[in-house]
């Protein structure tokens, strides 16, 4: 019997996926963010999309705080991502340059990280410190 050593690919690999969304605020602003929940929905993140609109975006969604590293391999599209805190903070954001392995890391550990088109952030007004609103933010008993 052959057991194979690595995972198999998965169909949405090959092409862009498409997640369920959730309605994020900051400030007076609305963003429709897909949110990705599992390992391999944060594996493939926003890999093989051609555009975004401009208020659509993804939040990734930890079980636990950590550093974490983004990179943009398969990304076609360049990207800001925000790094947040528990409490919907913006700790850092990073600028991200589509197709490169460079890692781009939070500062502290976060559970969240919101991948916008590239300048949202600043376009909006919006840096380190910043809050976001929103279900993924929200407290839990």
């Amino acid at each position: 019997m052959l057991t194979l050593l690595w995972p198999a690919l998965s169909p949405a690999q090959s092409g862009p996926q498409k997640l369920p969304a959730t309605t994020l605020t900051a400030g007076m602003h609305l963003i429709h963010a897909e949110v990705a929940r599992t390992e391999l929905q944060r594996e493939i993140g926003l890999m093989h999309r051609p555009s975004m609109a401009a208020g659509d975006g993804m939040i990734f969604v930890f079980e636990e705080p950590g550093v974490q590293c983004f990179w943009m391999r398969n990304t076609l599209i360049p990207l800001s991502a925000a790094f947040i805190d528990d409490d919907g903070r913006i700790v850092n954001i990073e600028d991200m340059k589509p197709q490169t392995d460079d890692p781009h890391c939070s500062k502290k550990p976060v559970r969240f990280v919101l991948e916008m088109n590239q300048g949202w952030f600043a376009k909006k007004g919006l840096g380190p410190g910043s809050r976001l609103g929103g279900e993924p933010f929200a407290k839990k008993p």
